[in-house]
């Protein structure tokens, strides 16, 4: 298999996580070739090896303006990721650093599937008890047309069987209101198109309650609507299980938390994004995953596996025929 080109220098925590998620996915049975600057220290593995380099000089940074930023520094590591992929270098390219940055690479140099309108970010939400909602789009295009969503209904199905094993995902399209009737008239015409398309287990409409539960499997919206969706679920876990830290610290409780601790320890798991190494950028001609800004050494290490998971189940062979055929 191809290697899997890991950006070194990407996220707000610099190589360190990057290259021990690296060494623990090698440790894996991972290829992985890193992308940074010559002397990039850190490639040494325990049997004396170094990882392979592809060199590049410059960074992008996470306040770097994405379109700006990748025209700019043509031998940035995000670029030179993204021309690995191209050029038959790497099977996928993954980074924790700019989101914007990374997309803009990766449809810069990798280019889009033939006939994809517009590429989105797939983003498993954790469901406790069952396999996670893949969300899309979760921030790659804020203003939609009805036809992109069907899109988004036919790439996130594809990514939603072959990443968790789900033979005939359900597709529900984020609204108001359960009825068909409600919404604006974009969720009004996507419905109508949604039920009209052949291939897309369509459910219907769904709410933001419905999300985090074993009622669908794919939830399609904007790219405005999901990222706000997104940030919004993070805080809201993130505020339960600080809460909960808060509540088991005292010391009278302390033989309480940990009686309870084997119990939650599976539960943080499951909500911590972590678990799931980042998100998917689906449209390009390629794989390409986009990882959190804060991920640590175990998220790189879970996405450079889903990113090998995915060049081994052809999703861009499986996404470009899907579309071919419905054009």
């Amino acid at each position: 298999m191809l290697p899997v080109a890991l950006d070194a220098m990407g996220g707000d925590h610099g190589p360190g996580p990057n290259l021990a998620g690296a060494h623990a996915a090698v440790a894996d049975g991972i290829p992985v070739v890193l992308v940074g600057p010559a002397d990039l220290g850190g490639r040494e593995t325990p049997d004396g090896s170094m990882l392979e380099l592809i060199e590049a000089s410059e960074v992008i940074g996470m306040h770097d303006d994405p379109a700006s930023a990748t025209r700019r520094k043509k031998d940035s590591t995000l670029v030179r990721a993204a021309e690995a992929v191209r050029d038959g270098r790497a099977g996928a390219m993954i980074s924790a650093g700019n989101t914007g940055a990374t997309m803009a690479s990766a449809l810069l140099r990798m280019g889009r599937i033939k006939g994809v309108k517009r590429p989105a970010i797939a983003t498993p939400i954790p469901v406790p008890g069952s396999t996670p909602t893949v969300l899309l789009d979760a921030g790659a295009n804020a203003e939609v047309q009805a036809d992109w969503l069907v899109q988004f209904a036919q790439m996130g199905s594809i990514f939603a069987r072959h990443r968790f094993d789900i033979d005939n995902p359900r597709v529900g399209l984020l609204s108001i209101g359960e009825e068909a009737t409600k919404g604006d008239s974009l969720r009004k015409e996507t419905h109508e198109l949604l039920a009209a398309t052949p291939g897309i287990n369509f459910i219907g409409n769904v709410e933001g309650r419905d999300i985090m539960s074993d009622e669908l499997d794919v939830c399609v919206t904007d790219g405005f609507t999901g990222n706000v969706v997104l940030k919004t679920l993070e805080g809201g876990m993130k505020a339960v299980i600080g809460a909960l830290l808060d509540a088991f610290s005292p010391e009278e409780f302390k033989p309480h938390a940990d009686a309870l601790m084997p119990a939650l320890l599976p539960l943080y798991a499951t909500l911590s994004p972590d678990t799931y190494g980042g998100a998917i950028l689906l449209g390009v001609d390629g794989v390409c995953i986009i990882s959190h800004g804060s991920s640590s050494a175990e998220a790189i290490r879970n996405g450079i596996g889903v990113a090998r998971d995915m060049i081994e189940h052809e999703i861009t062979a499986e996404i470009t025929a899907a579309i071919a055929a419905t054009r």
